[in-house]
């Protein structure tokens, strides 16, 4: 019998997805058999996350792509469509973010910055893989999830970190805004709130006691999370275990922010 999370002929996209939470999430869907394509900015790291996904046997491909860039967007898509011939999951995960001391030293340039990638990208990214997805429901093949990875900082309030707050939580809006309009597509769209992970954008904070001994030290689950934590949560949304969940926020932050 066919798992409810076999993936096999699936066609899945991670942008950010040559590190952190990205290429965990990458991993799980390559694991059940996904075919998996990952955008990032460094052609290395690229090559480096290629080869651990290869690992699994499946189809991997890897493109650089900055996300803020739509004309790069809507070309790595065509490659993509024109390769593989349809997309089935496309979950936007790459991000930024620019640190500040407070809130009156967030410049309007920084804070465009960062919405060209966490709030641009995001869109051109789910509506680019979403025109394949309403085509294919127009020829009978109905199907297809957009994720966007936010942060909790979209739902709890942090000091300093106004700038990046905003934008993720304008992408918790969009999202359910897209899950309203394509839900009778066939298509789903939900967003993920990512906790304290261990990635590249939290190195600094990794190795401050101070943090870890006043934040870290309140995730009830204990200490940081990992990228390998996504794994299930992109392989679930892929599946057709999800077909009816639409439109959610789903907190993964080792309860953090019930606490």
């Amino acid at each position: 019998m066919t798992s409810l999370f076999d993936l096999t002929g699936k066609v899945c996209l991670v942008t950010g997805g040559n590190s952190g939470i990205g290429i965990g999430m990458a991993e799980g869907l390559a694991k059940q058999g996904a075919s998996v394509i990952i955008w990032g900015r460094s052609a290395a790291k690229n090559e480096l996350a290629l080869e651990r996904l290869k690992a699994h046997g499946g189809e991997v491909r890897a493109a650089v792509v900055n996300v803020g860039d739509e004309a790069e967007v809507q070309a790595a898509m065509a490659n993509i469509l024109s390769e593989f011939g349809r997309i089935d999951q496309a979950i936007a995960n790459a991000g930024m973010s620019i640190p500040t001391k407070d809130v009156f030293g967030i410049s309007i340039e920084d804070f465009r910055r960062m919405q060209d990638v966490n709030v641009y990208g995001v869109l051109t990214t789910l509506r680019e893989a979403a025109r394949n997805m309403v085509e294919r429901h127009k020829a009978g093949d109905s199907g297809g999830s957009l994720v966007a990875v936010a942060s909790t900082a979209a739902i709890h309030g942090a000091a300093r970190n106004e700038h990046y707050g905003a934008t993720k939580g304008a992408v918790v809006a969009m999202m359910r805004a897209m899950a309203v309009e394509l839900a009778p597509k066939g298509i789903t769209a939900n967003t993920i709130c990512p906790g304290w992970i261990r990635s590249d954008m939290t190195t600094g904070l990794q190795a401050w006691d101070k943090f870890n001994d006043n934040v870290i030290s309140r995730v009830p689950v204990g200490g940081w999370g990992d990228g390998e934590d996504f794994a299930g949560i992109a392989v679930y949304l892929a599946s057709k275990a999800s077909r009816f969940h639409t439109g959610d926020t789903i907190v993964i932050d080792g309860g953090y922010t019930i606490y």
